[in-house]
């Protein structure tokens, strides 16, 4: 039985609705214990609000399942120099050494001509269900 893949509303970046090629990166984190879920959470969330700050951000949308102890996000970048940035960036790093350890984390990457939303979501939606 699979269980139901939640969304987070579209949280915006200073490059939302720029023309142009983009680059969307998909995470995919598999705690080990299920009662991390809700610490991941609220550390995405945090990472959310100060998502305004990051150059060559369109957006990003968390995802969960829950019972089946699945999180992650769908970000979509300007390019591969703006997701650079934002593996790099402190407030990151922070949760990602937090993390390290206690869970399996896979991710992939691909390019678009332009930024669809509802297209992103569902070829994203389509690999996580997979």
């Amino acid at each position: 039985m699979r269980t139901k893949l939640l969304r987070s509303p579209w949280t915006p970046g200073p490059d939302h609705g720029r023309d142009g090629p983009v680059l969307v990166s998909v995470t995919d984190f598999k705690p080990d214990n299920v009662w991390a879920l809700p610490g991941i959470y609220r550390a995405a969330r945090r990472l959310a609000h100060g998502w305004q700050e990051l150059e060559g951000a369109y957006g990003m949308w968390l995802w969960a399942q829950p019972l089946a102890r699945r999180c992650g996000s769908v970000a979509v970048w300007r390019d591969e120099a703006a997701l650079h940035r934002f593996i790099a960036w402190a407030p990151h790093v922070d949760i990602m050494r937090a993390y390290r350890g206690r869970g399996a984390l896979a991710s992939t990457t691909w390019r678009s001509d332009a930024f669809d939303p509802a297209e992103t979501w569902a070829y994203a939606r389509t690999g996580l269900l997979a």
